[in-house]
């Protein structure tokens, strides 16, 4: 398994420990971490504070050549906040996890020229479908359902 998919799973699982949703991200840009984050909605009672949000809110204000040389991880497939985000800064890789259980805004990102590449990981699938299937209201609230 890629080292950094498996960094973003370590996070969600820390989300998943501390009451929260389980999902993940790093921010990667020369084989280098910059930023790791976890979906902290329910720890911090944020809207925004999404795994991928979080990600990028930790790696802190980085200028415009390093978002474009970077690669951002993430476990589930990005909402439209999360892809706006990435869109904005002009990241232009997205390594997702999976997307069985959560099929994000994926189009909006190729649309803009943005290379995902979904892996469907087991660790991810399992982790997401145990989390929705134990939690459905909070997962429903995350989604905006």
């Amino acid at each position: 398994m890629d080292t950094f998919l498996k960094a973003a799973i370590s996070e969600g699982r820390i989300g998943l420990d501390e009451g929260g949703i389980p999902i993940g991200s790093v921010l990667v840009c020369d084989g280098r971490i910059l930023g790791r984050g976890h979906n902290q909605r329910v720890q911090q009672g944020s809207v925004i504070h999404h795994g991928e949000m979080n990600c990028l809110e930790n790696a802190g204000r980085l200028a415009a050549s390093v978002y474009k040389r970077s690669t951002l991880y993430t476990t589930l497939s990005p909402c439209p906040m999360c892809s706006g985000a990435i869109v904005l800064y002009g990241i232009p890789r997205v390594v997702v996890g999976e997307n069985k259980t959560f099929l994000g805004a994926e189009d909006y990102l190729r649309g803009h020229g943005i290379q995902v590449d979904v892996v469907q990981d087991d660790e991810c699938i399992e982790m997401m479908q145990k989390f929705i299937q134990e939690n459905p209201g909070l997962w429903n609230e995350d989604i905006g359902v």
